[in-house]
């Protein structure tokens, strides 16, 4: 069972290898970057594995939900504030900095960041401020264990039977965990829908 469970995503994991090596010739890398760069520069390195970018696709890439406007919650997203590694950061400090990057970014204080005041911003040169969260874990479960683990210590070359490392079952057990999930519900589903075509007079009694 767990090895019908594990090998589809194992299938999807080193699928993700070798698109990798198909599109740069050669595994992708997270770029070095100098331990005094500003926050940005960092976590466009280790979230994003860029080293160049625009403001727009800055933008864009950091919009979750493609309405071209930053809301609060996309800013402490960004900043890793919904990940599992910033689960101890208090509601005051995570509103504080919300009041604090909307101070700098939301020059028309309505509550948002246009794409228009990101750029403006970003024209003077500012960079966004390190708050203090780390580099910014923003991907769901898949994103940040393929981007973090599976790119440094696995490639296309790995089997199944190498998958040891506490991330590679940690992040397994999650997904059987997850199927499981899915199961039990499709099973309550099948017989919710069963019992409404059980006319009424014969149904059970509560």
């Amino acid at each position: 069972m767990r090895t019908a469970v594990l090998y589809p995503f194992f299938c999807a994991l080193a699928g993700l290898a070798l698109a990798h090596d198909a599109r740069t010739g050669s595994h992708l890398q997270k770029p070095m970057v100098d331990e005094n760069a500003d926050w940005m520069t960092k976590h466009m390195a280790e979230e994003h594995h860029m080293s160049s970018w625009d403001a727009d696709s800055f933008f864009t890439l950091h919009d979750y939900n493609a309405d071209d406007v930053w809301q609060a919650d996309e800013l402490l997203r960004t900043y890793g504030l919904f990940d599992q590694s910033n689960k101890d950061v208090s509601g005051d400090r995570r509103d504080q900095i919300t009041r604090e990057l909307l101070h700098i970014l939301d020059t028309d204080k309505d509550g948002d960041v246009s794409r228009a005041e990101w750029k403006a911003f970003a024209a003077k040169g500012h960079t966004l401020p390190d708050m203090g969260t780390g580099p910014g874990h923003h991907g769901d479960d898949e994103y940040e264990y393929e981007i973090h683990h599976w790119e440094k210590y696995h490639d296309e070359n790995t089997k199944l039977e190498d998958l040891t490392h506490p991330e590679d079952i940690e992040h397994f057990k999650h997904h059987e965990e997850m199927e499981r999930a899915q199961e039990e519900q499709e099973a309550m589903d099948k017989k919710a829908i069963v019992e409404e075509n059980i006319p009424l007079k014969f149904r059970r009694q509560h």
